[in-house]
């Protein structure tokens, strides 16, 4: 117990790391590797920040990620919550049809070109 608040003082930035990562691992443990909003996998292996990498994002609005529990958080991608999209129900209705359409519909085909 005591090493730890030293490593808190010490290396605060590590610590903080660390603490992001437990509850990131226990957030994939519950939910799995989709994106709640598109429902298309996340890479959890890109740098910070990335389209496709995971974001914690509250369930309900106003609450802070950093302050909530677990039960009230979730993972998506940080393109699907980024700032000043639209996230009416609407738009996340249409985005999950768009998905499971793409899964369901055969793929296309592409003509050949003779060259």
């Amino acid at each position: 117990m005591q090493r730890q608040s030293i490593v808190l003082y010490l290396n605060p930035w590590a610590y903080r790391r660390r603490k992001v990562q437990e509850r990131l691992d226990a957030l994939r443990a519950r939910d799995g590797d989709d994106c709640r909003r598109c429902r298309r996998p996340m890479r959890f292996d890109l740098p910070r920040g990335h389209d496709q990498g995971p974001r914690l994002e509250p369930i309900h609005p106003g609450a802070s990620d950093e302050t909530s529990a677990l039960d009230d958080l979730c993972l998506t991608h940080v393109r699907c919550n980024a700032p000043g999209a639209d996230h009416t129900g609407e738009v996340t209705e249409r985005m999950r049809r768009r998905s499971e359409t793409a899964l369901l519909s055969p793929p296309r085909k592409r003509a050949n070109r003779a060259a």
